[in-house]
């Protein structure tokens, strides 16, 4: 990671806040579940290669842990060729970025241009009812900032709504982990992984366009300040909407 140079204000880089689930257990399978690497690391790479500053939260701050399948050291293979959650982890400045975060509870919104929320499988526990953090999204969107949200940590947005009382995503087009991508996860392990399938709950909902692209192809939309990325390879996908959205 460069940091790239050729930044037009280096004076007052853009910041953005990077917010990662917690560590769980899922009802559903019974594992210790936590956030998938990629959906981390490499929006992390795409900004601070932007000159961004990038700060690593979580709701209710501590130590995070990884879902196995995405670490590239994983016996399982899964991950291997991802080089870049390689290189995050194995940079030991950068590895300790995950062992204390800051809760949500501590950050002021106004020090940030943008919201970042990454996916795993943590999100599925631990975000769809966190009414605290569906206040903080909605809070930041509110305050005129950009909010990107990709794969599983797209569940929020079934639930978070204004101070209005509309959802985020009322008249807006969004995507998030598909249906075809589930049916995959649950039979490359042989059980049901998720509680509930965010396309279907989605589709349920009125007012609202939920879209998806090919299976585990990277797709990302951005509907005015609300950005969303479909799942684990379409972090980088979403990250460049973002700075799109806020220059460099």
């Amino acid at each position: 990671m460069s940091a790239n140079l050729d930044v037009l204000h280096p004076d007052k880089p853009k910041r953005i806040l990077l917010v990662v689930a917690n560590p769980a257990v899922s009802q559903t399978t019974g594992w210790p579940i936590g956030f998938w690497a990629a959906v981390m690391t490499h929006p992390y790479y795409e900004f601070t290669e932007k000159g961004y500053l990038v700060d690593i939260v979580s709701p209710k701050g501590g130590k995070l842990q990884i879902d196995s399948f995405s670490d590239p050291r994983d016996a399982s293979g899964y991950s291997a060729n991802d080089l870049i959650s390689m290189g995050f982890l194995s940079t030991p400045k950068l590895a300790a970025l995950l062992e204390n975060t800051r809760s949500i509870a501590e950050v002021n919104i106004a020090d940030y241009d943008a919201l970042f929320l990454a996916g795993g499988q943590s999100p599925m526990v631990t975000f769809i009812d966190d009414a605290r953090l569906h206040k903080f999204v909605a809070d930041f969107y509110e305050a005129g900032k950009v909010v990107a949200i990709v794969c599983h940590g797209t569940c929020v947005l079934l639930k978070v709504r204004l101070s209005g009382g509309k959802l985020l995503v009322d008249g807006k087009t969004w995507t998030g982990f598909a249906n075809a991508e589930e049916q995959f996860a649950d039979a490359f392990v042989g059980k049901r992984i998720q509680p509930f399938w965010i396309e279907d709950e989605a589709k349920k909902m009125p007012n609202t366009n939920f879209i998806v692209n090919g299976r585990f192809k990277p797709f990302a939309v951005r509907d005015g300040r609300l950005i969303t990325g479909q799942q684990q390879y379409s972090g980088a996908a979403a990250a460049k909407l973002v700075i799109e959205a806020l220059g460099v």
